[in-house]
């Protein structure tokens, strides 16, 4: 199964492509550009698609979940880049999203068993041992990586509770495009638009682009719709980890011994929580009404019918 670390991987390298690209212009300018370039381009390649659009309170919800998962957890985390806070740092709070997702997961109608929350507290301890001795960080810094995890984290959940059969093509599309007017009015009312480096910007734009907006959101758009929020989210264990490793080869972080525990440590933590015990999983509330609706129900929002995967 290629997507779980095809999605790691893509995520991890976010974080070393927005560390360059914000130390060669102001972090909204480089979101606004990424956002707008990126939308642009998923527009297109859902339309070449024939992708189903949704309308209506599914359209309204969908551009909700964007600004949680874009806007919010990106225009934080790249504003805890431009005041120095290391790609570790910010790849460690994130990587707590999976508990978060955990505690609300009853919501959606998931359940958490004793064994993956064992899991989540193995996974958690691989992440604060992969770069606890790497980074330091100012209180604002902190704060902005707390917000960071909170729009993924309730944008990861509001998508799942509202828009749980959404076209992935077009949701990712939605998801970018929404958040490029907010980032584009920070960016004006803060009045910088100097690139220090060009090259560096331009390289990192593409990279930004064309792995992180559109191939990482794709994948993790049609991960979610398929599988619980649970079972995606422990794979965020891995990516502080994978993050140091990269941000070693690089662009020159150190790789203590830590570090290459941690990784150890979480992937042992993303095999317990994987793990569920031996009874009959209960459908999520998602699959239940999908397997309840007729088809012809789904049309008028755009929703494109589908059977329901039980992770």
């Amino acid at each position: 199964m290629a997507g779980p670390p095809a999605l790691i991987l893509m995520w991890s390298s976010a974080f070393i492509a927005g560390i360059i690209g914000v130390g060669a212009a102001p972090p909204m300018l480089v979101l606004f550009a990424r956002f707008g370039i990126a939308g642009l381009l998923l527009i297109a390649y859902a339309l070449l698609a024939r992708a189903l659009w949704p309308r209506g309170k599914v359209l309204a919800h969908t551009l909700v979940a964007g600004f949680l998962m874009q806007m919010v957890q990106f225009g934080a985390f790249y504003t805890a880049m431009h005041e120095h806070v290391t790609a570790a740092v910010i790849s460690l709070v994130q990587g707590l999203s999976p508990v978060v997702l955990a505690v609300f997961a009853g919501g959606l109608g998931e359940s958490v068993s004793l064994r993956q929350w064992l899991g989540f507290g193995v996974g958690g301890l691989g992440v604060g041992l992969a770069v606890v001795d790497q980074s330091s960080f100012s209180l604002s810094g902190l704060l902005l990586c707390g917000v960071g995890l909170f729009g993924l984290s309730f944008g990861t959940i509001y998508q799942k509770r509202f828009t749980p059969a959404i076209d992935p093509r077009a949701g990712t599309a939605l998801h970018v495009a929404v958040s490029a007017p907010f980032a584009g009015a920070i960016a004006l009312a803060g009045g910088d638009f100097h690139i220090a480096d060009p090259d560096r910007f331009a390289g990192s734009m593409v990279w930004m682009v064309l792995v992180n907006s559109m191939g990482a959101f794709l994948l993790l758009n049609t991960m979610l719709q398929r599988w619980d929020t649970t079972r995606v989210g422990r794979f965020f264990f891995a990516i502080p980890a994978v993050t140091a490793v990269m941000a070693w080869l690089i662009i020159g972080q150190p790789l203590r011994p830590l570090t290459i525990a941690g990784l150890g440590v979480g992937l042992v933590g993303m095999v317990l929580a994987s793990r569920r015990a031996a009874t009959a999983e209960p459908v999520t509330a998602a699959a239940q009404q999908l397997e309840a609706a007729p088809e012809r129900a789904a049309a008028p929002h755009g929703i494109a019918p589908r059977q329901p995967v039980r992770a």
